[in-house]
């Protein structure tokens, strides 16, 4: 039964990712029957009530979820923002007051919640300035995401790769591990790693890399490629 609850969790999780809002509101309305207390599924079928205009229902869900988790910030500003589109401005009000001082228990802090939504905009940012061969501002961007949220090893993994086009390899080198340490599963990290010690002319680190990176995850295109060309080399 519990194993039948986190399929079907992880299906709506994914349907809702996606925007299939229709097909995720049944799976999620299951899931909340059989587990009443998950705060996320009640704040994603209250996101889905306010789409299709049902107010009132989102505003249950909502509260719902914020019962369960008085600090669940993304529940409370859904919750705000409904209120004021049924013209119920003194309780949206309330509520922003209220996820405030969650949100900022000590002056100047962040709640993860938006510390996790401004790092994405950063790391956007980051994307852009990249692409186009900015790379001191791509770097800037980065880094500043990473203040926020430390833990993201993708951020980790553009940030090196940014260094390195800087010409910063050991930098770049101390970011690919860094994001190997969060989440050894992360084969990009792997692939970048090795890459940038092939440019440095280490070529038996850089098979290591490769190799590990395929023994984590077979389907690594990249690391398939570039040994390769390292065995084409060697027959060369």
């Amino acid at each position: 039964m519990e194993e039948h609850i986190t399929e079907l969790y992880e299906e709506a999780n994914r349907l809702f990712e996606e925007g299939k809002y229709n097909e995720a509101e049944p799976l999620l309305k299951d899931v909340v029957k059989a587990r009443p207390n998950y705060a996320d599924v009640l704040n994603k079928l209250g996101f889905i009530a306010h789409l299709k205009g049902e107010y009132r229902e989102a505003v249950d869900y909502f509260e719902r979820a914020l019962q369960i988790n008085p600090k669940y910030t993304e529940a409370s500003l859904n919750l705000a923002i409904t209120y004021n589109e049924l013209g119920e401005f003194k309780k949206a009000q309330e509520v922003f007051s209220l996820a405030a001082q969650f949100a900022h228990p000590t002056p100047g802090a962040l709640d993860p919640y938006a510390a996790g939504k401004l790092a994405n905009e950063h790391y956007r940012l980051g994307n852009i300035y990249l692409d186009f061969g900015l790379y001191d501002d791509a770097i800037d961007e980065y880094r500043k995401a990473l203040k926020l949220s430390p833990a993201f090893p993708d951020v980790h993994t553009k940030l090196g790769i940014a260094l390195r086009y800087n010409g910063r390899y050991e930098e770049a080198i101390l970011h690919f591990n860094k994001a190997k340490e969060i989440n050894p599963a992360y084969g990009p990290a792997w692939v970048q790693l090795g890459l940038t010690y092939y440019m440095k002319g280490l070529t038996g680190l850089a098979v290591q890399e490769w190799e590990a990176a395929l023994r984590q995850n077979p389907n690594l295109k990249d690391a398939r490629y570039y040994l390769q060309i390292i065995k084409k080399e060697e027959q060369q």
